[in-house]
């Protein structure tokens, strides 16, 4: 017989020999079921990591697309907006490379009373015209529409509601609500609050519960009057062509809103919730990590059974020539194929899993009869999942370095054999 020692590293015979000695049977030495362990648990470990990190990326993702849509991506305070020359600023601040939309608005709370409830509300006073320009209230109008907003047959006395407020209160479009602000004009007893009837001309859903339930629209020209800004305004907002750019245009639309300025950005605004998110998600990727490390320990346990069952082959091997080196890669490649094969297992369901999350949620839903996702809870009406390829492949880099890594140590040792020891008692 050929010396073994001429077949290069990785040959044929050495995958031959790893290959037998992965899918031996029991009764043969083989430790097939421990193998399947090791398996499922890399696979379970890389598809929870996968799925998790997609569904936060998801959360963020839609979280921030919500809440800048809905929000003003930099708000504007300045002497010159409320003066005689508010237009002539806000067409400066328009002007600003980047810029896409500057809104004069008014902003207050108020007691929104229905037919069957009571409630808390936050009143946004803008114009129609800016008004459709926002586009995460124009092309979500689900009742009702937007045509007498500011006019037609009801005049100005038009608002628009979210749909969550409008089931809490019990209303449909057309349907009049009542609203009270507190801070009316002042009187020898005391500062009085203003009540005014509104109709309810349309109800928007952006599809997050903090706005659908909390938010009311109203013509610019009422909200003044309703709540005694005369001719002023609180703010105006502003968006960008990209949120990420909103710090460094801040300087501009400073100086376009003349002096005296002062201009927020949406992370100073909500500087502590996304910093909450951001840590939420690094503790919940090492604590994944940890668990992908504590599933490739498997790999550990089922390749020295194997090493051990297989110590009189090894002996027979080395005495027909083959090396350490040879017989290091053999189990090497046997404990390997166990974490790989793991690994792009559950990258496939991790994938799968992402991608028809909604209609999995739907059939969970269906069969369990109750709302495993509630809008109350999370903020958002389905499970949202967004996939970051290079994240993704971090992940499948790292469990199957992790894997390899793994399998070094026993065999190491396999190589390590001495052939008389082994054979001493055979």
């Amino acid at each position: 017989m050929s010396d073994l020692r001429a077949a290069g590293p990785f040959s044929r015979w050495e995958r031959s020999v790893a290959r037998r000695y992965l899918f031996a049977k029991r009764k043969n030495g083989g430790v097939a079921l421990i193998s399947v362990i090791s398996f499922s648990a890399v696979m379970l470990a890389v598809f929870a990591l996968i799925t998790v990190m997609s569904v936060m990326n998801g959360f963020r993702a839609e979280l921030l697309g919500r809440i800048l849509g809905f929000n003003g991506h930099l708000y504007a305070q300045s002497p010159l907006i409320n003066g005689p020359d508010r237009d002539g600023v806000i067409s400066r601040i328009r002007a600003v490379p980047g810029v896409v939309q500057a809104v004069p608005m008014v902003e207050a709370q108020a007691m929104v009373i229905g037919p069957s409830q009571v409630t808390g509300a936050i009143v946004r006073g803008v114009t129609p015209r800016d008004l459709r320009g926002l586009k995460i209230i124009a092309d979500n109008i689900k009742k009702g529409s937007m045509a007498g907003f500011g006019q037609g047959e009801f005049g100005g006395d038009i608002v628009l509601i979210g749909d969550r407020m409008a089931i809490n209160l019990g209303v449909a479009p057309g349907d009049a609500i009542t609203l009270i602000s507190p801070s009316g004009p002042a009187t020898a007893f005391g500062t009085s609050t203003r009540e005014k009837d509104y109709i309810v001309g349309g109800i928007f859903s952006v599809g997050m519960s903090q706005f659908d339930e909390a938010y009311v629209y109203m013509p610019l020209d009422q909200s003044q009057l309703f709540f005694g800004r005369d001719t002023s305004v609180d703010y105006v907002e502003i968006k960008v062509d990209d949120p990420d750019d909103a710090k460094a245009l801040k300087p501009a639309v400073e100086a376009a809103s003349g002096p005296g300025a002062l201009v927020a950005d949406w992370m100073d605004k909500n500087h502590s919730y996304f910093t909450a998110l951001q840590v939420e998600r690094k503790v919940m990727r090492l604590i994944l990590f940890c668990i992908v490390a504590i599933a490739t320990l498997n790999i550990i346990s089922s390749l020295v059974m194997l090493v051990k069952n297989k110590g009189k082959d090894i002996a027979i091997l080395r005495t027909m020539g083959a090396g350490q080196g040879s017989i290091l890669r053999i189990f090497l490649m046997a404990g390997a194929s166990i974490g790989v094969a793991g690994t792009l297992t559950g990258l496939l369901l991790g994938v799968l899993f992402c991608a028809y999350i909604t209609p999995i949620q739907n059939f969970v839903e269906w069969v369990t009869g109750t709302a495993v996702f509630s809008a109350d809870v999370y903020m958002l009406s389905h499970i949202p999942a967004k996939i970051d390829w290079s994240e993704v492949g971090g992940i499948v880099g790292l469990s199957a370095l992790m894997s390899i890594a793994a399998t070094l140590p026993p065999a190491w040792r396999a190589s390590r054999i001495d052939p008389v020891e082994a054979l001493r008692y055979e």
